[in-house]
């Protein structure tokens, strides 16, 4: 499916299944632990697992991850790799995320249907 398609057809079943996919990718709290560390500024693994608290080998299995589903990009700069959100739209995702949750957030954690 192509983002011509995703635009043209905003409720098809494809269209649905790629955002249900979109959410479950962005369901994992590590995931989402990079994702936060990203949105301020690009950084490398060190700086990551600094800010996050997360294992070395936990972050680079993410960012692979995030990679692949084009959430995440990389350069090279020197000997280091920098990660970056490759989209600014992630970022306002997850600020809206945070707005939503100031508002639900006691339904959300009473919620019995998503537990972990």
């Amino acid at each position: 499916m192509t983002a011509q398609n995703i635009q043209d057809d905003l409720s098809a079943p494809d269209t649905l299944d790629l955002r249900a996919k979109l959410f479950r990718g962005l369901s994992d709290p590590s995931r989402l632990t990079i994702l936060d560390a990203l949105v301020s500024d690009e950084r490398n693994v060190q700086e990551i697992v600094g800010h996050t608290g997360l294992g070395q080998p936990n972050v680079s299995n993410h960012l692979r991850c995030l990679l692949e589903c084009g959430l995440v990009s990389r350069r090279s700069k020197g000997r280091f790799v920098r990660y970056r959100l490759a989209d600014r739209r992630v970022a306002d995702l997850i600020r809206d995320a945070d707005q939503l949750l100031a508002s639900t957030a006691n339904g959300v954690d009473a919620c019995q249907s998503y537990t972990d």
